[in-house]
Formats: C-alpha cells, structure tokens, sequence
C-alpha cells in the first residue's frame, strides 16, 4: 500500500503547484506598490471563494480518482464534464512544453551566475535546439520518476514547496535588515497613499488598457489549484485534511504575493534599478535577488566588489530554488492532470491500456503517451525553424483561454452540486445555497471578465490574429472532444450489437 500525503505534504503541493515567487518580482517590475490591491481584489473574488468550491468538491468526492471530472459529471453532466476537462487537460499538454525549455534558464543562473540558455551550445546545435535537447531529456527524466507512484512526487514537491518557502524567508528577512541598516528609509518611496499603491512607477503601466491587462495577471497568478483536486483519494484522512489543506494554503498564498511585493519596495528603487532595457520579464526575478544581495552588502558598509559578490550569490541561490520549485510543480502537474482525465472519465473512452496501472497506482502507459505527444511538439518546435516556432506560438494563444475556462465550468457546476441533496456533503464551507450561488457568479464573473479581456485586448492594439486564434482555441478543443465522445459512443454501440 502506497504512502498518501499529509496534512504538511499537501499544503506544500499546493503551494508549489500555484505560488509562483516569480509572480512577485514581476508585479514590482510591471506596477510598483500599486500590484497590491489588484492582488488583494483577485484573491478575494477569484481565488478563496474558488478555494472553498474546490475544498467542498475535493470533501465529497475523497474517494474518487476523477478529480474535476467526476465533480462536473456527477452536478451537471458527462458531456458538459468532459468538454471542460479535456480542455483544461490539452492547455497542460502545452504548458508542459513551455516549462520543459524554461526550467533550465534558473539552472543556468544557479551555474553560471546568469542566464546562458540563449548562447548554449550542444553536440554543435543552435541554442533552440539544444534547449530542444534538454526539454526531451527533462521530460524523459520526469516521466520516469513520476510513473513512480505519488510518494516520489510528494517527495520532489515538498523539496520545491520548501525551497520557494525559503526564499520567502530569505526576501522577509534580508528586507527588514536592510530597512533597520538603511534607518527605516524605503528605497521606492511612498510618499503618498494614492501616489504609491493607485499609480506605477512603469510608464507602461499608467493607461486603463494596460491596467486591466495586469488585473488578468492577478487572477492567473492564482490558477493551478483544480489540478490539486485529483489528489483527494492520495490525501491522508481526506475528508478533514484535504479542505484544511485547501483553506489554509489559500490564506498564506494570497497573503504572501502582497506582503512580498511590499517588501521589494525596501530594496528597489523602480526608476534607478529596473528600468534598464537589460531588465524584462524573464530575468526580473534574478536581477531583483541579485539587488537584494547587493543591498544587504551595502547596508554592512562592505566594499563594493564583496556588495557584489554576495547579489551574485543571491542571484545564484534563486536559480536553484525557482529550479526545484519548477520540478516540483511539473512533478505534480505531468500526473494529476492526466489522471484526472484518464482513471475520471468514462473508460469507453479510451484504448484499454490506458486507464491500466502499475503496482503503484500510477496509469503508467498513458504517462508514457503523454510524454510522446509532448516530446513531438518540443522536436517540432525546436528542430522545425520559424515555421513550427509560430505553430507553437499560435498553439499557445489557443490554451490561453482553454486553461482558464474550465474555471467557469467549475462555477456553473457549483451550485448544482450544493442543491443535489444525494452527495454527501461532509464538509461545507458556505453553508446556504444563496452564498454559494453569489461565491459562484462572482468567480464566472471575474474569470470571465478576465478572459474577455485577454481576447479583446490584441484586437485593439490591431493585432486581430492573435485574438482569432484565442477564440478559435475553446471551440477547437471544444469539437475534439465531441468527436472523442461520438466517436467512442458509436464504438460502444457497434460492440454491443456484436455482442
């Protein structure tokens, strides 16, 4: 009998899985202080309201393996049900190719001090295609452990969960020592109210068009937490730990993105340190770390070389940490998605050997084709040139929406659950079923606004191909998995008549 998480071990799932630390360094760089009540706004109308829903469907369903599925089914219906999950599941797929070549950028930053991926040379290939190397390399790693069981993947998360914790601590710490050093002085003054927390220092970031493009930031900074749901029957006395899991890491989750984002401001001047044309979104994290060390060095009144050298080692330090926060977050997203949409749906679905498992539970050959999918886009994209680099980007733009719509389908699905008297309900937070009716519009509302947005956005800035391409992503997947449906009811039929 496998090992099944505790209480500790989920909370660090789930921290792993959606606290991103990165997302903090990026809300500095984009909107200063003023990232901060957009971040409160998001977690109180998306993100806890959407923690209950699912701490009550992961409650009542502690014994099923379908995850999202099964909760969907079971409320409103399997076809409504499997349209939602095959979409979220597809957007992972794509995911799973972006992080597979991204996860060595932290690595190369723990080696080298900076990030060398962009220069990196193997066995005589270019840089994309040697990065295309690793991510095949990466994925065939993972894969491999994975198939494991959940008590290799609980261990890789809690290593993750730990080390983004760490530098929490680290960011927590080293800013109130330099604040103390510094005589209470904030390095981004706050002069005002209004001025810090109502305007960014980014003149990028002024206009209500690029506003509300960092409200739909906010609300998928919170995103991954359905992904959890599958794991209610691997959870240690599901029906109390799994929802006080669920609860408490959305506490600390939404608490610290604003804390953390407050903390920057000790240490960063945005107009003298992050406004650099060297500084984006992709090395925001490490040049923030790097100025932490930096200021800490100055604070002690050491020589500059030695201020230096410890930024450096900061800077280091993180890339280590973001690595294994990204191991850990691909550990639990390369199983729980696919076993939600495996071992949760109807089995006519799918080949026989599919929903097959090893002897520790894990549905192993449908690990293995996942892998094969993934490892074909990766080789496309990286060995095919620009032609299969655009593809990719279009498939991206496609999931954009399809990550986040099962959200909604979630939602719709809420209140119908609350008012079928036959599950069983053992733990509840929102108790009438007028408060989850409002917890549940107010989540399609944000979501949806939030998706509105991320469509229409590019079409005003005249970029109407990406937009088409974001709309034609749901419909898409929308029909494939019809066409899963229909194609695997006809089956069945023709089997029966045989038979």
């Amino acid at each position: 009998m496998s090992k099944k998480l505790s209480l500790v071990g989920l909370i660090l799932m789930v921290f792993t899985t959606v606290y991103g630390f990165g997302n903090i360094p990026t809300a500095f760089y984009l909107m200063g202080y003023s990232a901060i009540p957009w971040y409160l706004l998001s977690a109180i109308t998306f993100f806890i309201p959407f923690a209950f829903m699912m701490a009550e469907f992961g409650a009542a369903y502690k014994h099923s393996e379908g995850g999202i599925y099964t909760w969907m089914a079971d409320s409103v219906g399997p076809r409504f049900a499997f349209i939602g999950t095959f979409m979220w599941f597809s957007s992972y797929v794509i995911f799973m190719v972006s992080v597979s070549s991204k996860v060595w950028i932290p690595l190369s930053t723990f080696i080298f001090g900076r990030d060398k991926t962009q220069s990196l040379s193997l066995f005589g290939l270019s840089s994309t295609q040697s990065i295309g190397l690793l991510a095949l390399l990466w994925m065939l790693v993972v894969t491999y452990f994975a198939s494991k069981g959940i008590e290799s993947i609980s261990k890789v998360t809690t290593i993750g969960g730990i080390t983004v914790f760490s530098l929490n601590i680290v960011l927590l710490i080293t800013s109130i020592l330099i604040f103390l050093f510094n005589g209470g002085k904030f390095a981004q003054p706050i002069k005002s109210f209004s001025s810090a927390f109502a305007h960014s220092p980014n003149p990028n970031y002024l206009s209500t068009l690029s506003i509300l493009s960092f409200v739909v930031f906010a609300i998928f900074a919170y995103g991954g937490l359905e992904a959890i749901g599958g794991l209610v029957d691997q959870t240690e006395n599901a029906e109390r730990n799994f929802p006080k899991g669920i609860t408490i890491s959305a506490i600390i989750i939404s608490v610290g993105y604003s804390l953390g984002i407050f903390l920057v401001g000790i240490f960063i001047n945005w107009s003298n340190d992050l406004s650099a044309s060297t500084t984006n979104l992709g090395n925001i994290t490490y040049v923030l770390m790097y100025n932490l060390g930096l200021e800490l060095g100055k604070a002690f009144n050491l020589s500059t070389h030695t201020a230096d050298l410890i930024g450096i080692w900061f800077a280091r330090i993180t890339g280590l940490s973001m690595f294994l926060a990204y191991t850990g977050a691909f550990f639990t997203l390369i199983y729980a998605p696919l076993k939600t949409i495996i071992k949760g749906t109807p089995k006519y679905l799918w080949p026989t050997k599919f929903s097959d498992t090893n002897e520790k539970g894990m549905p192993v050959n449908a690990m293995w084709v996942q892998f094969a999918i993934v490892s074909i886009i990766i080789v496309l994209t990286s060995f095919g040139g620009q032609g299969a680099s655009a593809f990719f980007n279009k498939i991206t733009l496609m999931t954009n929406v399809s990550m986040t719509l099962p959200y909604i389908f979630l939602g719709i699905a809420y209140p119908m659950f609350k008012r079928n008297d036959q599950i069983d309900k053992p733990f509840q937070i929102l108790k009438s079923n007028s408060s989850a009716l409002f917890a549940s519009i107010l989540v399609i509302l944000v979501v949806g606004f939030a998706n509105f947005f991320t469509i229409i956005q590019p079409a005003i800035e005249g970029d109407y191909n990406s937009t088409i391409w974001m709309i034609a992503g749901p419909i898409f997947f929308s029909i494939l998995a019809l066409l899963i449906l229909n194609r695997s009811r006809k089956h069945t039929q023709k089997e029966k008549k045989i038979a």
